[in-house]
């Protein structure tokens, strides 16, 4: 195969594979079923298109293939005959046609056939690992090796957690259908904690070698782009969305060359992506338009907008950010969001009025095995002048984290502490 037919059909795959999977879903009500016969799409193709090129349709070239695997192994399981007319009515001679009439009834159907997918793939039944494997799976087109490096996981249990979750989803008679209207609220918000998860991932890896990982947060960004186009009077995507867009646009300048972390307040703000800042302005103010008030996600949006419209750190509306951080706690309480509320009060009130909020942390169970907390702390010592308490925290922090880019980070502001 040559290297540019192996391009295309990789992005052809990563973009025709939620796709093909979702329909096959809708077909053989299997998802283990449906992803076997979309796999034998893909190596029918890799043995093909060398020879014959890729088709003027991939998509619909895929589909009627897989349809066709399809049929022939509903027909060896002797399913009703209606079952068999309904899924093979194409013949030789009307194949272009019918491949025509399929990519256009795919297209009539996606948002259905991924919004199906999406919900399956995240059932509240699944483990949030399990969720979080089986989505980039079926809705990122990553392949099991890919998930397992970005979190850096061993192949094989990558590769059971997909197993597993198939059949619990199989023994726990999952519909394969869209929820109901009463169902849908929570469902979405499963969606929406999957791909906020695998972003964070993404933005700041908990472990290995590398501070960030932009091709995670691509492939979430991807993930809720799809989301906003199928539910779009959600204000919740938009939020998330929105939040996605302004965190990413500071990829670029998180690290530096030697790919060692760079701080919020330290970056270099000419090299965030505006581009990105601007799609991230216009789905909050789309979120912001759809009505009621903002949920979690479009909360933390907008504290991402107020650095986002900062062209230098001190121009940071940091009261606005506690406002916004106040609202955040009352309608998302935790302990995380305290620690980020405490932080926005140091840079507003002074260190000493944030290290109030910290300290009352201090004890919560939540925070326990949570480095940043000692973190935090650590920073704001610094900035009190209590150097000898500030290195202490540094160090504690930096033996908690499992990421070696940050434990270089904490030890070294812990040095300079010396």
């Amino acid at each position: 195969m040559t290297s540019e037919t192996h391009r295309a059909i990789e992005a052809v795959w990563r973009i025709e594979s939620p796709r093909l999977i979702g329909g096959l879903v809708r077909l053989v009500r299997d998802v283990g079923l449906a992803e076997d016969l979309a796999q034998d799409a893909l190596i029918a193709a890799i043995e093909q298109w060398p020879e014959s090129g890729v088709p003027r349709n991939p998509g619909a070239w895929l589909m009627s293939t897989a349809r066709r695997r399809a049929i022939d192994l509903l027909r060896h399981r002797s399913l009703a005959e209606k079952k068999h007319e309904e899924l093979g009515r194409e013949t030789d001679e009307n194949q272009r046609a019918v491949e025509d009439d399929l990519a256009e009834s795919i297209d009539d159907e996606i948002g259905d056939d991924l919004l199906r997918l999406l919900f399956i793939a995240c059932h509240p039944v699944l483990s949030i690992e399990a969720r979080v494997a089986l989505t980039l799976r079926l809705l990122g087109g990553l392949t099991t090796s890919e998930i397992a490096r970005a979190f850096l996981v061993p192949e094989p249990t990558i590769a059971q957690r997909i197993v597993r979750a198939k059949r619990t989803i199989a023994e726990a008679r999952v519909p394969f259908e869209t929820p109901r209207a009463d169902e849908r609220a929570a469902r979405v918000s499963s969606v929406l904690g999957v791909i906020y998860l695998v972003f964070n991932e993404g933005y700041s890896a908990t472990s290995g070698d590398d501070w960030v990982r932009p091709a995670l947060c691509e492939d979430a960004l991807r993930l809720g782009r799809i989301l906003v186009g199928l539910v779009p009077g959600n204000a919740e995507v938009h939020g998330l969305v929105a939040l996605m867009e302004f965190q990413a646009s500071r990829l670029r300048a998180r690290t530096n060359a030697s790919g060692e972390p760079v701080l919020l307040l330290d970056q270099d703000r000419s090299r965030w992506d505006r581009l990105l800042i601007g799609r991230g302005l216009a789905a909050l103010s789309k979120a912001e338009t759809i009505g009621g008030s903002l949920g979690p996600y479009a909360l933390q949006a907008a504290i991402a907008a107020c650095h986002a419209r900062a062209l230098r750190p001190e121009e940071t509306d940091w009261s606005r950010i506690v406002a916004l951080y106040d609202a955040l706690a009352e309608l998302a309480p935790s302990p995380v969001v305290e620690l980020n509320r405490a932080v926005a009060i140091s840079m507003a009130d002074g260190p000493a009025a944030g290290l109030d909020v910290v300290e009352a942390l201090v004890n919560e169970p939540a925070l326990r095995d949570y480095h940043l907390l000692p973190a935090v702390r650590g920073d704001l010592l610094v900035k009190l002048g209590r150097l000898e308490e500030a290195r202490g925290e540094f160090e504690r922090a930096a033996f908690m984290t499992q990421n070696t880019r940050e434990r270089k980070l904490l030890l070294d502001r812990a040095a300079r502490c010396a």
